[in-house]
């Protein structure tokens, strides 16, 4: 049986540091590629590219991966930036809208995790809380606690694809700073966090499932977070 090809969305760095002589580089983490391989798939990574390219990338896969990264622009949810910085990296915001838009012609699933949680979002007119509350005592930047550590709680929603893999309630890792704000109609909010931070969405008509932490930290340590690739791999 010829394996499905899970295309993940890269990212690029302009200064790798002392170590690759502070070359640019183009990366992915290397989780998103163990736990595909190790779920029965090919990995293929998809570099930043003009957005006309995104047609014949999506043609080369069987389903689309985005990743966690950089903060979405603000320009694409129609808000003025809040912070001092801005950590959007705008290469990357267009050639993935574009994948996004080139997938649902295709018809390819997508998995999208963190960052990408919140860029599909966008894709389909949501928009983004650019700092999160986090007086109600849920740490969701959890660094510098190790990444495969679950930290915080969600529950789940009756009947959806996350409640299959994580049962009514979990613990899952937590790495952003930014979340969810107006959900698309498009989706449904199927796990939250116990301040009511939106944890997963889904799309089943697209195809598409989102989370908001990393499966691809916590693969080798959880088995619910390789299931989730597992399930990527071979049903969604």
């Amino acid at each position: 049986m010829k394996r499905p090809i899970i295309g993940i969305a890269a990212n690029e760095i302009q200064n790798s540091g002392e170590v690759l002589h502070e070359m640019p580089i183009l990366y992915t983490p290397l989780g998103y590629v163990k736990a595909i391989q190790k779920a029965g798939a090919l990995a293929m990574v998809i570099p930043i590219s003009e957005k006309e390219a995104a047609k014949e990338y999506i043609s080369q896969i069987d389903k689309l991966v985005l990743a966690g990264g950089q903060n979405v622009s603000t320009k694409f949810y129609g808000q003025q930036l809040e912070t001092e910085e801005d950590y959007s990296y705008l290469a990357r915001d267009e050639f993935e809208l574009a994948l996004i838009d080139e997938a649902l012609v295709q018809k390819k699933p997508i998995f999208a995790v963190c960052r990408g949680m919140q860029l599909v979002n966008v894709a389909f007119g949501g928009d983004l809380q650019q700092k999160i509350d986090e007086t109600k005592g849920i740490r969701h930047m959890q660094a510098p606690i190790p990444r495969a550590v679950p930290t915080h709680g969600i529950q789940t929603l009756d009947q959806s694809m996350i409640q299959s893999l994580y049962g009514t309630h979990d613990t899952v890792n937590s790495f952003h700073h930014q979340a969810v704000n107006r959900l698309s109609s498009n989706f449904t909010e199927t796990a939250w966090s116990p301040d009511n931070v939106i944890e997963a969405i889904e799309d089943p008509k697209h195809s598409i499932l989102a989370v908001q932490w990393h499966p691809d930290f916590a693969y080798e340590e959880l088995v619910q977070e390789m299931g989730i690739f597992q399930y990527v791999a071979n049903h969604l």
